[in-house]
């Protein structure tokens, strides 16, 4: 006959309280990884996965105390509208799906100067207006993701590659502050990252090269 130990019962309960502490950050890791599955997929349900991980995350990150993450979901929450807008409505033939691009040389330029900016900005106020430890790496990450997202809502191609640097960084960062189901979720999203650069070049190839106004 087996007996229910005092290390069992103490294991238990230690899994219990994380998980009450963690189960929006675990609902978050779900609602994320369904979100990246369809970005993969390049379908438009992304967006409301995108919107409801976002908002969620928002709670997170503040509690956390990284503040910058926490305001780029914000800001997630924003472009998931304006993405799954301008995905349904591309243009003026709105039949047709919008169609992956790749990026200009002068649009490269242009996001990379405001991307820069945008890292400084973000530095300088997690220095100067919060308690942040990680002020330039968290300014950093969401910078990128900031422009990447962007580029996602525009169907560019190349925002997978920003993606494969931004979520490594990212899960470095989240096993700093012990986010763990925030690790492995970005540990995937890195991987996913590399197999949705694949699968949308390979769409860019053999897709009409329509253009949209």
């Amino acid at each position: 006959m087996h007996y229910i130990t005092g290390s069992s019962v103490q294991i238990v309960s230690d899994f219990l309280s994380w998980f009450f502490r963690s189960y929006i950050e675990i609902l978050a890791t779900i609602t994320g990884l369904i979100y990246l599955v369809y970005s993969v997929e390049s379908k438009i349900q992304l967006w409301f996965f995108g919107l409801i991980t976002s908002l969620l995350y928002v709670y997170v990150f503040y509690s956390s105390g990284i503040y910058a993450d926490m305001g780029i979901n914000v800001y997630y929450v924003i472009i998931s509208v304006y993405g799954w807008y301008h995905w349904k409505y591309p243009g003026k033939n709105t039949k047709i799906d919008l169609p992956v691009s790749k990026i200009t040389l002068k649009t490269g330029a242009v996001l990379l100067v405001i991307t820069l900016v945008l890292f400084l900005v973000i530095a300088k106020i997690l220095i100067n207006f919060t308690d942040s430890e990680i002020a330039w790496y968290d300014a950093f990450t969401t910078a990128f993701s900031i422009t990447a997202t962007w580029m996602l809502a525009r169907k560019i191609l190349e925002h997978w590659l920003i993606w494969i640097l931004v979520d490594l960084l990212s899960a470095i960062l989240y096993v700093y502050k012990g986010l763990y189901p925030t690790v492995l979720l970005f540990i995937i999203y890195t991987t996913l990252a590399f197999v949705g650069y694949r699968q949308w070049l390979k769409q860019w190839k053999v897709q009409p090269k329509a253009q949209y106004e």
